[in-house]
């Protein structure tokens, strides 16, 4: 299960520095074979060495600029601009040269005709966050071309452009770092100001960020103030840090994934010692000479992917509230319109009145007659207004349920199995002269109508079993509640859903086995799970049996109507537990 909420860690300087140690060793020297763009953010390049081919993903995306070795990508971005200069400039050359400048976030990649020459093309990839950029240089270096162009309203301190000469970006405020100063100065220098511990490390010196201070502090020690700690504290501290400048002098990198979404690219040991063999579980192993360049290829592509998949579902459950609000004012409309109806009584007794008055002229009878129109265009209004207040309600119900789809999807395969059918139901919101919404038929009534049905897959919903080993069918989307509760049930099948609440339908199919008091218990708690009343305690659940539910014609898939029906009580917390001891639970989704 993806956990939305995971950040993605910025490529500090000591994770450069260590994925700079690992490609100076594989690709130098290398020669240049291609440029593609991989996003809309970044550069790909292929460099082929004594080994194989060689992908660098060189990106400038403000969430996560990064240089790093990845497995041979898709063809792809072979036609934007970038990549045509690309692979004009580079064509021919050879990587000789993969440098990393002093205590910045800056690598500049040399290419020539071969090693000992002099640099004919140079790119700078610059990490700093939303000021990250991409320069390619000439043998003068001048910019021939880069990611984005930094206007003077942008930057008054450094605006460039294509043909300027490159200059690189302002130093870094605090001191360069260096292993022999002494500890007195070191600790004069961070209780410079009084601030706490975070603070200090970051403003005292370059080359610093809030994971290594992570990384260098035992936990809670952050946010302490200087004027709190210790002499023993002090040293403490002072050994770490001693022992981080001992990692980038000697190269003692390692890739080491930390809880809750972290990782070090530095092992903590003293001046002379040398790291270890790293688990298997935190990189691709020791013998891969790229290990912590891959690792953190995966790590980036989950997170990133992660953070796409994210950003679609917030943008569709955007669209389903927006298209809930709307309904429910034209409902709200036509709803006023109905309570309208009653008063045209009062506007016939008003014009009754007119007429029977002793004398009326010609006005009150011209006003009576328009009277008796407008009370007879209400009565009239009725039978048109009511169907329209049932199909808004319906509509609105689809909305809803599907609003609660979106926010308890839990993976990006359930995301591409709810996607198309919510562009057909968000489509289908198209207002009429009349002001109601009438659905439009979906591509595929379309393609059917004109004699050519569109495949339709089979649907997959979430398939568990309960203690007596009974399976439980649970839809996520609406074509997946439809076929669970009435294409695919049997008799004997007893159907579940939480009372007066969007969610999702959940089959226990009785029709396989004798279902006992537990296996009612954990459909009823996994209905409570996947409906809009998660997070309460109990949830009321309707339990009837399937061959009992009825279709509501013109209805969403799925909307069905039923009678009766018993009310068990489920719990939210007890269907999580079930799902946790589901071996492989299936949830795939449609094409």
């Amino acid at each position: 299960m993806i956990d939305p909420q995971s950040a993605i860690q910025a490529m500090d300087l000591t994770t450069l520095k260590a994925v700079v140690a690992e490609l100076q060793q594989a690709l130098l020297p290398s020669r240049f074979e291609k440029a593609q763009q991989g996003e809309s953010h970044g550069q790909q390049l292929a460099l082929r060495g004594l080994d194989g081919s060689t992908w660098l993903d060189l990106s400038w995306l403000a969430e996560a600029p990064r240089l790093l070795a990845i497995p041979s990508p898709a063809r792809q971005g072979e036609g934007s601009t970038l990549a045509q200069q690309l692979q004009h400039g580079l064509r021919g050359l050879a990587l000789v040269s993969l440098e990393q400048m002093g205590w910045e976030r800056v690598v500049e990649l040399g290419f020539a005709q071969r090693p000992g020459e002099t640099l004919q093309r140079s790119l700078v990839l610059e990490l700093m966050g939303r000021h990250s950029n991409l320069f390619f240089l000439d043998e003068q270096r001048r910019v021939i071309a880069l990611a984005r162009q930094v206007r003077p309203d942008q930057s008054r301190l450094r605006p460039i452009g294509t043909g300027d000469a490159y200059r690189p970006p302002p130093s870094m405020a605090g001191e360069p770092p260096r292993a022999q100063e002494s500890q007195e100065s070191w600790r004069r220098r961070l209780s410079l100001v009084p601030v706490s511990l975070k603070r200090a490390l970051l403003g005292a010196y370059q080359g610093t960020s809030p994971a290594l201070v992570r990384q260098l502090l035992p936990p809670g020690w952050a946010e302490r103030p200087l004027q709190e700690l210790e002499e023993s504290q002090w040293q403490l501290l002072w050994q770490a840090w001693q022992g981080w400048l001992a990692a980038l002098e000697e190269g003692c990198f390692a890739l080491q994934l930390e809880p809750g979404g972290a990782y070090r690219c530095w092992s903590p040991l003293g001046a002379g010692e040398r790291p270890g063999p790293v688990p298997p579980a935190s990189t691709t192993g020791p013998a891969d000479p790229l290990a912590i360049n891959r690792g953190l290829a995966r790590y980036y592509g989950q997170r990133l992917s992660q953070r796409l998949w994210e950003l679609r579902r917030q943008s569709l459950a955007l669209r389903l509230r927006q298209a809930i609000e709307r309904e429910r004012r034209q409902a709200e409309q036509q709803q006023a319109l109905a309570e309208a109806v009653p008063g045209s009584e009062g506007l016939q007794h008003q014009a009754d009145a007119l007429l029977c008055l002793p004398n009326p002229d010609r006005s009150q009878i011209d006003e009576a007659q328009a009277l008796y129109r407008k009370a007879r265009k209400l009565r009239r209004s009725l039978a048109a207004i009511l169907p329209r207040l049932e199909q808004h309600r319906q509509r609105l119900e689809g909305l809803e349920t599907s609003l609660t789809f979106v926010e308890q999807l839990e993976d990006g395969a359930q995301l591409e199995a709810l996607t198309e059918e919510l562009e057909q139901q968000l489509s289908g919101l198209r207002p009429s002269r009349g002001g109601t919404v009438t659905p439009s038929r979906s591509r595929r009534q379309r393609a059917g109508a004109r004699g050519r049905p569109a495949p339709v897959a089979e649907p997959c919903p979430l398939e568990l079993r309960s203690a007596g080993g009974l399976r439980l069918q649970v839809g996520r989307n609406h074509r997946q509640n439809e076929w669970i509760a009435l294409r695919h049930a049997r008799r004997g099948d007893l159907w579940f859903h939480a009372q007066e609440l969007p969610g999702s339908h959940v089959v226990l199919k009785g029709s396989e086995g004798a279902a006992g008091e537990a296996d009612l218990a954990a459909a009823a708690d996994l209905a409570a799970h996947f409906s809009r009343g998660r997070g309460n305690a109990r949830v009321p659940v309707v339990m009837v049996a399937a061959e009992t539910l009825q279709r509501i014609p013109g209805a969403e898939p799925g909307t069905v109507r039923h009678r009766g029906g018993e009310i068990l009580w489920g719990e939210p917390e007890r269907a999580q537990a079930l799902l946790r001891s589901q071996p492989e639970p299936e949830a795939a989704a449609e094409p």
